[in-house]
């Protein structure tokens, strides 16, 4: 746990000052930080609070699945209500443009958005699985459902620039099958 001096500086409390706490966790502890986390969000919502964010988080998600499909892209399954997420395929961009759902979700990147789940599930070619929580913001859809026009009209005109996203990170894209053949699991400093 963090705390905040007088003087405005952040500091670790420890259990000597919250003797209540259950101490650290480290990675040893494997995911509990999270089910921990997750366990407190869903107590602190209570009952009517986990409705209301289920609410939000569909209301989100089919928001976006219809703004999507106005602006042209194909929605995986276009009769379904979605529940908190839906799926978009671009298999139409990478048959035509030469572009690919991994090329989207890059390019994503350099937008300033996470990039969604790529290629799951399986039996929907070149999917993004979108997801947005129930927190987002209206402005905060509308900016993802706008970067996603501007890669498809990036996708028309210079697909090179998908094709070599990201641009603005600070790790370029990996060649991923010599990342899964050859497995570098340390880091190692560089040489000075």
């Amino acid at each position: 746990m963090v705390a905040q001096s007088d003087h405005g500086d952040y500091y670790w409390l420890t259990e000597k000052e919250r003797p209540q706490t259950m101490g650290r966790l480290s990675a040893f502890g494997g995911n509990a930080g999270v089910l921990l986390r997750a366990y407190v969000y869903a107590r602190l919502l209570g009952r009517e609070g986990m409705q209301r964010v289920a609410e939000y988080a569909t209301l989100n998600a089919n928001y976006m699945a219809a703004k999507m499909a106005k602006a042209g892209f194909d929605l995986a399954y276009p009769t379904r209500r979605a529940t908190h997420e839906f799926i978009v395929t671009l298999k139409r961009q990478a048959k035509d443009l030469g572009v690919n759902a991994m090329d989207f979700a890059k390019r994503l990147l350099d937008l300033g958005y996470h990039a969604p789940t790529t290629y799951f599930p399986l039996l929907v070619p070149e999917c993004l699985l979108i997801e947005p929580t129930e927190s987002e913001s209206k402005e905060e859809l509308d900016g993802f459902i706008n970067a996603m026009q501007q890669i498809a009209t990036e996708a028309q005109h210079s697909p090179d620039t998908l094709k070599n996203a990201p641009h603005t990170m600070p790790v370029r894209r990996l060649d991923d099958v010599r990342a899964a053949r050859e497995l570098d699991l340390r880091w190692t400093p560089d040489a000075q």
